[in-house]
């Protein structure tokens, strides 16, 4: 049975907007549908002839009829670091596109956990995503006609602030205050315009032959093909921006008090900026350093490095 009506939702942001761009190429445009809370974003894709949509992960009435007519879902994930609000509103999507008669989702996850079949993680952030992992594994056993594949992407190269106490190229400060030393594993960063060509390719090869793809029921990892520790980060930063830049470690108290820090871990209502704290205890144990092939391939090159994103970024 061809499965070749595509959707992305959501799909007007970073990871989103990147596989939109590069499936248009790949695919028919009439057999593409891009699902979004801003819909006027995606004019570009609607002037090629795909169909567009407007959906919310927190309004279920726009949800009830989003994914009708779609045989393979490209489901990202709700963007915040949150827990349970999260893995609630990837469970009710998912419902509601099985519902309207999707057969397979790709589930965009996050490159924490260290190789690819890794089911635990102590990064908070990542905590929704294996919820939804563990909920798609759950529905294929009792579901013979559904099918997933987890693509679970890589940290990318461009959410460095995240990890540097929100470190400004425009403005920068001599001392990253974060509670990390620098060293051991690092991350195997990867540009995010890559995770949604990558993601893209993907697509394009289980449509073309869902029969024989290889990644049926299973977990993949789009990573970088080099990890640099967080020293190496940091002294790349201060490189780019013209100014020496040293790591101070200090307590997740401490980290989570800094006046940059909280307004950006706000999530309704709530500061996530102490648990965020957990992605340092994750990258000391080796979770994002795990350097996966598979994103050269799919591209036929090899992945931007580093240095190179953050210097055009």
């Amino acid at each position: 049975m061809p499965l070749d009506r595509v959707a992305v939702f959501p799909a007007s942001g970073g990871i989103g907007g990147s596989t939109v761009k590069h499936l248009l190429p790949r695919l028919p445009s009439e057999n593409l549908t891009f699902i979004a809370r801003h819909p006027e974003k995606l004019s570009d894709a609607s002037s090629a002839g795909a169909k567009i949509r407007r959906a919310d992960y927190d309004d279920d009435e726009t949800l009830l009829h989003a994914f009708d007519g779609v045989d393979t879902l490209f489901l990202i994930s709700y963007a915040s670091v949150e827990h349970e609000h999260r893995s609630e509103r990837h469970r009710v999507a998912i419902d509601f596109a099985i519902r309207s008669g999707v057969k397979h989702i790709f589930y965009g996850s996050l490159g924490y956990g260290g190789k690819p079949e890794n089911k635990t993680s102590v990064a908070h952030v990542m905590q929704a995503h294996l919820d939804t992992e563990k909920y798609l594994e759950h529905l294929s056993r009792t579901n013979k006609d559904f099918g997933y594949t987890v693509v679970r992407e890589g940290l990318y190269s461009e959410s460095y602030p995240l990890y540097t106490a929100f470190f400004d190229l425009k403005n920068p400060v001599s001392e990253i205050k974060i509670p990390h030393d620098g060293s051991g594993p690092g991350i195997a960063w990867v540009k995010r315009e890559e995770l949604g060509e990558g993601t893209a390719e993907l697509l394009k090869r289980f449509i073309k032959d869902p029969q024989s793809f290889p990644y049926l029921q299973k977990t993949v990892l789009l990573s970088g093909s080099r990890v640099v520790s967080l020293k190496e980060s940091v002294d790349i930063l201060g490189k780019v921006a013209k100014v020496p830049v040293k790591i101070h470690q200090v307590s997740e108290d401490e980290f989570a008090a800094q006046p940059q820090v909280k307004p950006n871990f706000l999530y309704h209502g709530v500061d996530h900026s102490k648990v965020w704290t957990t992605t340092f205890e994750a990258f000391r144990r080796g979770e994002a350093a795990y350097v996966s092939p598979l994103l050269g391939e799919l591209l036929g090159r090899e992945p931007e490095d580093f240095q190179t994103t953050v210097s055009n970024s």
